[in-house]
């Protein structure tokens, strides 16, 4: 075998260089920025829904310091680039590259989206974020919005919600035909099928239809956000029970041929920003509405009360076979519907001796 020092000393230079040079174009690669903008279904300065804790505006900051800079997103709320409810083919089309919203205000587009935000007698909050991110649903969510090119994940969670306010009070199910209420995702069609009247109203246009009695019942939030918004001031009849949104989702959605052009470190930080922000925006509700529930209750002249048993019951049964019908209607909604109540099935299993046991004999004030 021939040996040629001069040929061995040249490629062995030329094989430094290749490896000397990596270092550069890996720096090149990760020193490119990126500049986006991000819509939201939400009216400026809105809590958790625009600002604070864990909002959308907190997650643009987040991403922006854990990228050291390479990549900033400039946020714009419901009316200050587009309309509040056009985050979706905003998105879609390239117009924008993020949106933050609600998966449920795409049901005309997507019916099976509505499992992504809040289902009615579904799961709660752990419940919801255990099926998301260890029970496939979050892949399962991905794999729904690949046609319209949107890549999806959690935003922010508000935790359980209230039933609402009314006017006046509901004495059975007969109190519920012919009421007008603000309503939207599933709970809207189950509603629907007792004989209500439904609305879909942005949050901006709850408090003066309550108050002139457009609307006979609204339901937005809970208690820190609904005081926020006045609502406790046109009906002071506000329903328990968190049937209808047990959890409440916010939405990311992501232009998926932006998501493929950021680096895999950069995808990795949206990821984990979004998460921290669903973890810390949750705590958050959880903290501020307690404050607030005490005083609209002392203070505000508010009487708080758990829905009639048997309108509960009622709306347990609709809420079945109108889930079933929807699932029966549309091919991806029952694969959705299979899936979620599958690992509902089995979640429970483990929450009705952890969670309900706790709260049944631990969580009281005596």
């Amino acid at each position: 075998m021939s040996f040629n020092r001069r040929n061995f000393l040249g490629a062995g230079a030329a094989a430094a260089g290749l490896v000397l040079g990596a270092p550069a174009i890996a720096r090149a690669a990760s020193d490119k920025t990126f500049n986006w903008k991000m819509t939201n279904a939400y009216a400026p300065g809105s809590p958790f829904y625009v600002q604070g804790p864990g909002s959308p505006t907190d997650f643009c900051k987040r991403v922006e310091a854990m990228s050291n800079g390479r990549l900033k997103i400039q946020h714009f709320a419901a009316g200050e680039l587009i309309p509040a409810l056009e985050g979706f083919d905003a998105v879609s089309s390239g117009m924008v590259e993020m949106n933050a919203a609600n998966a449920y205000f795409w049901a005309g587009k997507v019916p099976a989206a509505q499992f992504f935000t809040a289902v009615p007698f579904g799961m709660n909050t752990q419940g919801m974020n255990a099926w998301l991110y260890n029970g496939g649903g979050l892949k399962l969510w991905e794999e729904l919005y690949e046609p319209h090119g949107l890549v999806p994940m959690p935003l922010g969670n508000t935790g359980t919600q209230m039933t609402g306010w009314f006017r006046k009070p509901l004495e059975n199910v007969d109190s519920l035909k012919g009421l007008k209420m603000r309503i939207p995702g599933l709970a809207g069609k189950v509603y629907s099928e007792l004989g209500v009247a439904v609305r879909l109203l942005p949050g901006g246009e709850i408090f003066p239809a309550l108050e002139r009695g457009v609307i006979d019942a609204a339901e937005f939030v809970g208690p820190y956000q609904d005081r926020r918004m006045g609502l406790h001031k046109a009906a002071k009849n506000y329903y328990t029970t968190g049937w209808h949104e047990p959890t409440n989702v916010t939405e990311l959605i992501i232009n998926k041929k932006a998501w493929d052009s950021l680096p895999a470190d950069l995808q990795e930080i949206v990821r984990y920003c979004a998460q921290a922000c669903t973890l810390e925006s949750w705590a958050w509700c959880d903290a501020v509405n307690a404050e607030a529930m005490q005083d609209l209750v002392t203070n505000q002249g508010v009487t708080a009360r758990p829905l009639p048993d048997d309108i509960v019951a009622r709306l347990r049964e609709v809420t079945a076979d109108t889930l079933s019908a929807m699932a029966a209607a549309d091919a991806p909604t029952r694969k959705v519907y299979d899936h979620f109540f599958a690992f509902r099935k089995q979640y429970l299993t483990w929450a009705n001796v952890g969670e309900r046991g706790f709260m049944q004999v631990g969580m009281s004030d005596e």
